[in-house]
């Protein structure tokens, strides 16, 4: 079954949920229900399309199917927790007591069973994404981490991927992703030329011929609705230049 994607129409970048079942009418259903309550969805049928999904994206909770014809989700469950922290919601049948008991016991977060319904499982979901609550920056300081969320943008920090809200793709240059990871390393706080240019290089070893000013302006272009009046990256006349947006971690 090839992966099934939907976003939310929402402002603001929703939780990504990867549904994970072997039923493609079950997965529409439940990724349709998703987005109709301000999530995205992804939906996949075995454990090779869901390990491609987390290794492309940022996924904030896992909806796991047990009964899969090639895999044994309580597997998938071992290999995603051995792996990540990654929230994980099993789904079995009202028989699976054994295997619902061994799905909690290898660190899965919930259970629903089948068949369920439609608003207890987003119920479900919600509950679990308040409890992983991502840190913020500061906090998350000296951890791995998987992504940063800000003003509606997604920052893979290990594909160096820049998503919008809208799950449009934008391309980044090495020297981008160095400037724009210094920013989101300083929110909310003036950085001068000079710091810019020493934080930008101490993500990134590329000896930059342009001016920082150049390069900010070239962010823009990518990030702003109107670059001639920038939202985001604003200026402070004098000192440098701010991230105006606060940053969320997502570990």
């Amino acid at each position: 079954m090839e992966p099934i994607a939907s976003s939310a129409q929402e402002k603001g970048f929703a939780p990504h949920v990867l549904v994970v079942d072997d039923d493609p009418e079950v997965c529409r259903l439940v990724s349709d229900y998703l987005v109709e309550f301000g999530l995205r969805a992804s939906c996949v049928g075995d454990g090779s399309s869901m390990h491609k999904i987390m290794a492309q994206s940022v996924v904030d909770l896992i909806l796991l199917d047990l009964k899969l014809p090639a895999e044994d989700g309580l597997t998938l469950a071992r290999e995603v927790r051995t792996r990540c922290s990654t929230p994980i919601i099993i789904l079995t049948s009202r028989k699976d007591d054994v295997d619902r008991v061994m799905g909690l016991e290898l660190g899965a977060d919930d259970y629903v069973t089948k068949p369920f319904n439609p608003r207890e499982l987003v119920a479900r979901i919600r509950a679990v994404l308040r409890r992983a609550q991502p840190n913020d920056v500061s906090r998350a300081a000296g951890e791995p981490l998987k992504a940063l969320r800000f003003a509606g943008w997604e920052l893979n920090l290990r594909t160096r991927q820049l998503v919008s809200a809208d799950g449009e793709r934008v391309d980044l240059t090495q020297s981008d992703f160095a400037l724009l990871s210094a920013f989101l390393g300083a929110p909310q706080r003036i950085l001068s030329r000079e710091q810019l240019l020493e934080l930008s290089r101490g993500h990134d070893d590329e000896v930059f011929d342009r001016s920082i000013d150049v390069q900010i302006l070239r962010l823009r272009r990518k990030l702003e609705a109107n670059p001639s009046r920038p939202e985001l990256i604003r200026t402070e006349r004098g000192a440098g230049y701010f991230l105006n947006a606060r940053v969320e971690a997502i570990g």
